[in-house]
């Protein structure tokens, strides 16, 4: 059997990581690349520390190696636009969020960031608050579930959620380890748990607020691949990674505005729910980087999902599209959870759809053609 480790001695790096920078500061600029769910880095040296991302210059790379250009043409444009400790090389060196632009420098396709902004902050004065809920699966190099039996399967989903235990809960290490370094690098990182597949885990970043939650969420996730690569395993987002009686992967996604969040604000919750009811589709296709397509293996109907053609809420049921939780019930006020978007999700793509179908109320006049994508 081939072997696929391409694991290091990480104590011989850390001899070289222990040596004195002098003045010079290390910043590690990231992007999305042209998937749509993939992520990509390099790293510059300035002479200062930077405190905010419009210190740092511009920079650029080629568009045509991440699938955003073509090679005769194919020079990108990086602009930073967030910034957070690297807690890797420690401080004060910089990881640094950037957008993507082409040559004549218009956004390029997965750059959702630009108009998510806008749309934030067109809806600033209500406040809204997100916090989404990122499920993944811990793969070996050779894309088997890590901890799994080689040649067959562990025992049915039951024990595994929530639990503590060699038998049932796979690579803890990797979370522990994610959850630290969102901490030290500043990502309003809320919790963490394992799921209802066997290596499957769950984090929670929020609330956060407007573009701030997709940008937590992107670090957060180059923070869990960065990890990873240090541990050999591979971190998939894939919203439905084995086939058969297994949970899928979401990006569950709790919002709420100010109005929801006093006295009475249930009856604005109701509003927002009856507004996305009549868009479903529309968020379907912006819920996961393929138009719906990859979401259409995992909302079936089963496994805490409600099948990706209906639309449906209740309170406390995790088979509905939007679940409102009991306490919300109780208290009349609080939030709803969209539990729609696929785990691959752009959650820039995902929170602007959010706010524009439940505050702006600005779609275009024309529907969206509801093309069969199951």
């Amino acid at each position: 059997m081939a072997n696929y480790s391409a694991a290091t001695n990480k104590e011989v790096l850390n001899r070289y990581m222990k040596l004195p920078q002098g003045d010079k500061v290390q910043c590690m600029y990231i992007w999305i690349d042209g998937s749509g769910e993939g992520v990509r880095c390099k790293t510059r040296t300035v002479d200062f520390e930077p405190k905010a991302p419009e210190e740092l210059p511009e920079w650029n790379y080629d568009g045509s190696s991440t699938g955003q250009a073509e090679g005769s043409n194919s020079d990108m444009y990086l602009h930073p636009v967030a910034l957070f400790d690297d807690p890797f090389r420690m401080r004060p060196n910089k990881l640094v969020l950037c957008e993507t632009y082409k040559y004549d420098k218009r956004p390029s396709e997965t750059n959702h960031r630009l108009q998510c902004k806008k749309v934030m902050d067109k809806a600033k004065d209500l406040h809204p608050w997100f916090g989404m809920e990122q499920e993944y699966t811990l793969l070996t190099q050779d894309g088997h579930p890590f901890g799994w039996p080689k040649m067959g399967y562990p025992g049915p989903q039951g024990p595994y959620y929530c639990a503590v235990g060699a038998d049932k809960v796979y690579g803890r290490d990797v979370l522990e380890a994610h959850y630290r370094a969102c901490l030290y690098a500043g990502v309003n990182i809320s919790g963490t748990n394992a799921e209802v597949m066997p290596a499957q885990w769950e984090f929670q970043v929020g609330p956060c607020e407007g573009i701030d939650m997709g940008d937590h969420l992107w670090i957060a996730r180059f923070l869990l691949h960065r990890v990873c690569e240090d541990f050999g395993i591979v971190a998939s987002l894939d919203p439905k990674p084995m086939p058969g009686d297994w949970n899928g992967a979401g990006c569950h996604t709790n919002y709420s505005t100010e109005p929801m969040r006093v006295d009475n604000g249930i009856r604005y919750i109701e509003e927002a729910i009856e507004k996305l009811s009549k868009c479903h589709m529309r968020h379907i296709r912006l819920y996961d980087p393929n138009d719906g397509q990859d979401n259409a293996r995992r909302l079936t109907g089963l496994h805490e999902t409600s099948h990706i053609s209906d639309f449906s809420a209740g309170i406390a049921n995790r088979g509905a599209s939007i679940r409102i939780p009991r306490q919300v019930g109780e208290d009349k006020k609080g939030y709803f959870e969209d539990r729609r978007p696929s785990s691959n999700c752009d959650p820039y793509s995902v929170t602007q759809a959010i706010v524009r179908t439940t505050i702006l109320d600005d779609w275009e006049e024309d529907e969206v053609v509801e093309e069969d994508i199951y």
